[in-house]
């Protein structure tokens, strides 16, 4: 007999919201700063500036292919998408994590390039510029800050801000020091140090993402200890066919075969299971399949190395 049992997150659902609000303000902080680096760089004469401005267009699209994520994952099944729409989330936060790979990528290339080619520093117009970036891509980072452990899609738009803020401060530092010393090099070592700095933020970011697009376990979920736990329920003989997986990147779904010889137990211990795994575990979506163990119709998914 199966029984499917779904539990409503409803602070997820709060969460949501408050995360459309900082995606509007953010994408729109942006957009903002990006009109306003590309003006003020070609009136400098900046490629400096110019650049950077290609480069904040790239996060702006990546903070709009995550609010595109997050709303998707809360549209309702349909007949040929019937968990609806949720992994949408897990997609963008690998996009995004591939995409400020790719550009902290291209600031190396360049800050390599600059050690042999210095080119120098438009002084104030580039700093002052800087130092609105520094702000804006704070004031977005920070709307994200407190759902970037419970949402790898919203860490990905949180690490992007915030691996902003720190090549503007980069910018900001290096072009003083070029004032005061007049040390072009300055300039490509202060890229490298926050190159690095960035991508070994955002490589956990990939490495979580591709996981939960390949159905591993989340973070934070030992599966040993859920098998144990249900292995220990009253009546229960056996637990086999357990997975665990992320149906989006706040939602976690399971489902379990139990060995129960005294028949199907009722629907208060299925109800108290689900609530259990789900405060203890954070797994909300659960289904479990309950055999009596009768050797003649023996379940053909009770090897370990059967999927």
């Amino acid at each position: 007999m199966v029984h499917d049992h779904s539990h409503k997150h409803h602070g997820h659902e709060h969460g949501q919201g408050n995360y459309n609000r900082a995606f509007a303000v953010g994408t729109a902080l942006n957009i903002g700063f990006v009109i306003v680096e590309a003006v003020y760089g070609y009136r400098a004469h900046s490629l400096a500036l110019v650049a950077d401005a290609g480069h904040n267009l790239s996060d702006v699209l990546g903070l709009l292919l995550a609010w595109g994520a997050s709303a998707l994952s809360r549209r309702p099944p349909t007949r040929r998408h019937t968990y609806g729409l949720r992994r949408y989330s897990i997609l963008a936060a690998l996009i995004n994590a591939l995409v400020l790979l790719l550009a902290m990528g291209a600031i190396a290339w360049e800050a390599l390039h600059r050690f042999s080619e210095p080119s120098p520093v438009s002084g104030g117009t580039v700093i002052g510029v800087a130092l609105v970036g520094i702000i804006i891509n704070t004031v977005t980072a920070l709307m994200f800050l407190s759902g970037r452990q419970q949402d790898l899609n919203i860490r990905g738009a949180f690490l992007h801000m915030a691996a902003d803020a720190g090549v503007s401060l980069g910018v900001v530092l290096a072009g003083i020091a070029i004032v005061f010393t007049g040390w072009l090099w300055f300039d490509p070592v202060v890229s490298l140090i926050i190159v690095v700095v960035v991508v070994v933020g955002t490589w956990q970011l990939l490495k979580d993402s591709v996981n939960l697009a390949l159905d591993a376990v989340p973070e934070g979920i030992e599966p040993l200890a859920v098998q144990t736990y249900l292995a220990e329920r009253p009546g229960v003989a056996g637990v086999h066919d357990l997975h665990i997986w992320a149906m989006s990147t706040t939602e976690t779904a399971l489902t379990a075969h139990l060995i129960m010889p005294t028949g199907h137990p009722g629907d208060a211990f299925l109800v108290q299971v689900n609530q259990e795994l789900h405060d203890h575990f954070g797994i909300e979506h659960i289904t479990m399949q309950i055999e009596t163990g009768d050797p003649r119709y023996p379940c053909t998914l009770a090897p370990e190395n059967v999927v």
